[in-house]
This record gives structure tokens, sequence and C-alpha cells, in this order.
């Protein structure tokens, strides 16, 4: 709280305690006073009077308290909020708040906690068995039909010595990969234009991966924005609003994804990415952790508009020896659905150990009265490869696209949704749609079950944490409860 209104609120304090001693005493004084019949001696005539006199000083004394603390009321300085807050703090300000220090502590501190949460069910089991590559193997489709909490995440956040410089501390697990990673960011805060920050974080290739998780408009991010899109690694970018309405993060990191990648095995190059986005009509959602969804859950009559783009460029190693079948590099798949460092993915019995890749991505979407619509179109070159032998070709390109579009038929309760995404690749060309619900069962745009019935075609990609498996083709239902606070 401001040190003004601290010192407003101790005046008025003090103001009505004096009015109540005032009260106070004249109610001592008087009962023995007026109880008793005054005698007719001068001195007891003269005790009285100066009893009177002393009343008319304290009743003159209590109308001036009176009016100054109306005064200082109209004023606004004090209110009924106000007075309510010095004994009743908030401790849910976008996240819980552990700890915070007065404005005019030597040491300002803040330590405030955050959780997502995500606890799914999975089913592709009426997926093909098996798909053929564009070289002709024939391979096998992981088929899951399983419970997993997809996603827990513990966020320690705020601000030490000094409101500007900010930290971070991340414990991330996805059961369903069987990873924990724990990750620290540092920042500075210059103004509203700037931020610095070195730690962890997600490439700013797409829009997926500009502070929207996990406020997507259906269960996960879509097929094609999983094959296209970077992903997760150290490195430092920069954040801010320089012009109203205008949006920026720029990064420098080690890699697509290096998540699970010792220090000694990644290379030398670093990854360069990119996204900005401009948001002429205001903000396309509510202040706070949820800034960026996808769904208009607070159903504002105001039209909000968002117009984006991004690019990445990262020159990428295989990290694993030659003499293993399979690379530790998971972040690059072909359009067939094989890694691109796996042995055979372009030629048979050759390996890809170094590659280039640069993506680029437009994105828009409107807000209207509980209606979302949102869209992005992705493009991809891989070129430049060194390999162990002989290529059938020089470079790779694929591109696609997905689109959604979601309504609240019951105003921040209830909301349907339906979604597609298409890859057209070098080798193959793989789509999906699906549809769904959500319903928000709190009062809170943080809390949400929801249902989703999937149909997709020759999947591109296979992620541990997401419901796609390389060369799915068939049906799927994910059922699903998020806690994001």
């Amino acid at each position: 709280m401001p040190r003004k209104e601290n010192a407003m609120l101790i005046r008025s304090e003090y103001l009505k305690r004096s009015i109540g001693l005032v009260v106070a005493s004249i109610t001592l004084f008087t009962t023995p006073v007026f109880g008793q019949t005054p005698s007719t001696s001068t001195a007891d005539k003269a005790a009285y009077e100066a009893v009177l006199g002393q009343l008319r000083t304290m009743e003159e004394q209590q109308r001036v308290l009176l009016e100054e603390f109306e005064r200082i009321k109209q004023a606004g300085g004090v209110s009924q909020t106000a007075l309510t807050a010095t004994e009743k703090t908030e401790r849910y300000r976008d996240g819980m708040v552990i700890w915070q220090t007065a404005d005019d502590d030597k040491v300002p501190f803040l330590l405030k906690f955050n959780l997502n949460t995500q606890f799914r069910y999975l089913n592709t089991l009426s997926s093909d068995d098996t798909f053929t590559d564009h070289l002709g193997n024939v391979r096998d489709v992981h088929k899951r039909n399983d419970f997993t909490v997809n996603r827990a995440m513990f966020i320690l956040n705020g601000y030490v010595f000094d409101k500007r410089l900010q930290y971070s501390y991340t414990v991330w697990t996805a059961a369903g990969a069987a990873s924990i990673v724990v990750a620290g960011n540092i920042g500075w805060r210059f103004n509203k234009a700037i931020t610095v920050t070195g730690g962890y974080n997600g490439a700013p290739g797409s829009r997926s991966l500009v502070n929207t998780f996990p406020f997507f408009a259906a269960n996960e991010r879509s097929m094609a924005d999983n094959f296209f899109r970077p992903g997760f690694t150290q490195g430092v970018w920069a954040t801010g609003e320089p012009v109203k309405g205008l949006n920026y993060n720029a990064f420098v990191g080690n890699g697509l994804n290096t998540l699970n990648i010792s220090a000694v095995k990644i290379d030398t190059n670093l990854l360069t990415a990119g996204s900005v986005w401009w948001e002429p009509l205001g903000d396309y959602g509510e202040p706070g952790k949820s800034r960026n969804m996808y769904d208009d859950y607070f159903s504002s009559r105001k039209t909000r508009i968002r117009i984006g783009t991004a690019f990445t460029r990262s020159r990428e190693d295989r990290f694993s020896n030659l003499d293993l079948s399979n690379p530790d590099n998971t972040s690059l798949y072909n359009s067939d659905g094989v890694l691109t460092f796996m042995t055979g993915a372009f030629a048979p019995g050759v390996t890809v150990e170094e590659a280039n890749y640069r993506m680029s991505a437009i994105d828009g979407g409107i807000k209207w009265n509980g209606l979302a619509v949102n869209g992005q179109y992705y493009f991809r070159w891989l070129n430049d490869f060194i390999a162990d032998g002989p290529l059938p070709l020089s470079s790779t390109f694929d591109h696609g696209f997905e689109l959604s579009a979601s309504h609240f038929v019951i105003p921040r309760k209830l909301n349907v949704f339906g979604r597609g995404s298409t890859v057209f690749g070098q080798f193959n060309n793989s789509w999906e749609y699906a549809g769904g619900a959500k319903w928000h069962f709190l009062p809170t745009e943080r809390m949400w079950l929801s249902g989703e019935l999937m149909k997709y075609h020759r999947v591109p990609y296979s992620g541990a944490f997401t419901p796609y498996t390389s060369g799915m083709t068939g049906w799927g239902p994910v059922i699903q409860a998020v806690l994001a606070f």
C-alpha cells in the first residue's frame, strides 16, 4: 500500500479514536453532573459553571474533529474498502502471493506461486497399426489408451532488491514423457517497452509459444503447430510494448529444443527467433496469465483483433554418436512422420548430421461477445544438409495451417469449439479436424473440464505429451481437466 494512503489511514483512525474519547468523556462527566440538583452555594455554582464550560469546549472539539473526518473522506483519502484493507489483504493476484514487503521497505521483495496442472485421458486405439514412409518402409504406429498427469508446472516468481529485478523458478514435469526439468529465469524490467530475461523459454517462432499455454482453443496445440514450431531451450530474450498495441519478443538461444540435452552435446550454433504482433483495437485479452488466450471467456462487446508474425532460424545438430540409430535431437520430423536425423530418413543407410531449419508464420484472430476465431499459416525450409552419404535432394519445403473457432453458448460457463489443421509436405500431406466443449464450472477462466473428438490422417509428428503419434490415421477422444492459476 502506498505511503500516502498509509498516512491517511493512520490519520483517519486517530480521528475516529479521538471522537470516541470525546464522546466517552462527555458521558462520564454529564452523568454525575446532571443526575443531581446543583447546590445553591456560591462554591457549588462556580464548580457547576466550570464543568459546563468544559463540556461546551469538548463539544466544540468534537464538532471540529467530525468535520475534519468528513473532509478527509470526501477528498478520497479514506474509504471503507481502504479501511478494510488494513485488516484483510487479498492474497490472490494473478497467482498466490506468499510474501510481499511494503513499498517503503529497504529491500522490496515479492514471492508469488503459480501452478499449471493438466490431467488427461487419451485413446488412440482406433488408429491403423502401421504407416508407410516415402521410401516404402513400413513403420509401427504407437497407440495409446491411458490416464496421465500430462503436465504439472510449479512456478515461484516475483522480484527482489528492486522491483525491476525479476525472477522465476519452475519445476516442469510431463508424465507422458517421463521428464522433469528445473528451470530458472532472471530478468530486468527497464520499462514497459523492454524487459530483458535470461533462462529457459520457448523460442517465439509460433503464436502458441508466446505466453499462451495452456489457454488454447482446444485441449492441446494443433497437429500442424506441433510439426512446424520450435521448442524450448535456454537463452536470452527481450519483450515489451514500445507502442500501444504493438508487442514483440526477440530471442537468442541454444537450439530448437534442448530441454533434455546436456551442455556437452549442444553445438556452438545459436538459434534466433522473433515474434511481433499488433492489437489495434485494444488488448486481445484481460490482463494477467490468460492475457493471450484463444477463447473469448470474458465475452466483451468490444471487438478485438490480433495480427502477428514470427520467424525462426537454427543450425541443428543430431546431438548423438553416429553409431546410434535414434538421434537425441527429436525436434525435427519430415512430413512422412520420420525423424529428420534418424538413419534412413532421406536415403537407405544415410544419416543427416546437420541441417538448417528456417520457419516463418503469420497469425490472426478476432474476438467478440464470446465468439473467437484464430488461425495461423506456417512455412518451413530444411536445407544445407551434412550427411554421411549421398542424399537424393538438397532441401525440403513444407507448409500448412491451423484454424479454430469457439463460442460461449453460456457466457463464462460453456464453450463449444471446432478446429482443424493441415500439413502440405515434401513427402506427405496430413490433416485433422476436431470438435468439443469446455465447461468452466467455477467462475474463473483458470479451471475447466473439456472433451474433444479428433479425426486425423497420417500424422507427421510424435510427441509424448501431445495426443499425436507419427502415422496415426483414425479417431481419438481426449478428456481432460486443467487448473492454471
